[in-house]
């Protein structure tokens, strides 16, 4: 078990006093088996109210309100984990599921259809014929069909950092050949929707190493449900099964559902400053 601390620093500078609206902050990890929140604490200016909530996901939810006009606005998380190591390959799926195509046990159904439906429906042609040229429609066992789609989408895309805010749908990021984290998840949750496996979008942070100035990034990736092992994930960025670099804050059925930061303003035209965010994961020595 190794304990780390999670900053979260995002930043607005306006050109004159506007007023804020509520905001919706998902920068809470997800605990699980292997991750258990230790503190947290969340520091926010201007003067505000804070409700907390969990979604219908189970996602930890921070509505806040404000009292009054300001020309900043600055939410500082601070979190400290407890993270256990956590072998992504060590699962077994059911011996129905193992190899691909397979349809979902009936109890199941229900609870996965949301995660089932497309939510791209007119780039379910460009998704499929995607597909078909990387050779993934043919049998072939599960584990395998989704690392080979993993790798492949790491391997042939080009990573383009995006500012503006918002997921390419994935006919665009095919057509372009490039994308952010959160548009190559997008593309692997569709085409895993494509193919009958239920996938959700997750929102969270990536770690590198305390020896990396810049270590920690907020991050997305896909999780696809494999019966008898649950919510596996996989990262179409770096082509790897999730681990424990990876800490998740939120999930959800729609990509643009699960930003950390959201909200709006009301102020003179032309105020529409960029964030400045920080992220910085650091392991706690005992």
């Amino acid at each position: 078990m190794r304990r780390l601390n999670i900053s979260h620093i995002t930043e607005y500078q306006f050109p004159a006093p506007v007023t804020l609206l509520p905001h919706r902050l998902l920068l809470r990890p997800r605990e699980s088996h292997n991750v258990r929140i230790e503190t947290s604490t969340l520091d926010i200016d201007p003067g505000h109210s804070l409700q907390w909530k969990r979604d219908v996901l189970d996602n930890s939810v921070a509505l806040v309100s404000f009292f009054e006009m300001a020309e900043r606005l600055r939410i500082a998380s601070n979190v400290v984990i407890q993270h256990y190591e956590d072998n992504p390959f060590d699962f077994l799926v059911d011996d129905y599921a193992v190899n691909h195509p397979f349809d979902y046990a009936v109890e199941d159904r229900a609870d996965l259809a949301p995660f089932l439906q497309a939510v791209y429906p007119d780039d379910r042609e460009a998704v499929q014929g995607w597909l078909a040229g990387a050779g993934l429609l043919r049998p072939q066992e599960t584990f395998t069909l989704l690392d080979q789609m993993n790798r492949r989408i790491a391997g042939q895309f080009v990573y383009q950092m995006r500012e503006e805010p918002g997921v390419q749908p994935p006919a665009l990021t095919l057509a372009l050949n490039s994308g952010s984290c959160r548009d190559f998840a997008a593309l692997l949750m569709e085409a895993c929707r494509c193919l009958g496996l239920a996938s959700r979008f997750v929102s969270g942070y990536l770690f590198t190493s305390d020896f990396d100035t810049n270590n920690a990034s907020t991050h997305a990736w896909a999780e696809v449900y494999l019966p008898g092992a649950g919510w596996k994930g996989f990262d179409p960025t770096g082509g790897e099964v999730v681990g424990n670099r990876h800490i998740a804050t939120a999930v959800a059925r729609h990509p643009e559902a699960v930003p950390p930061v959201a909200g709006s303003f009301i102020g003179p035209s032309g105020s529409h400053p960029a964030p400045n965010v920080t992220v910085r994961v650091s392991t706690i020595v005992a």
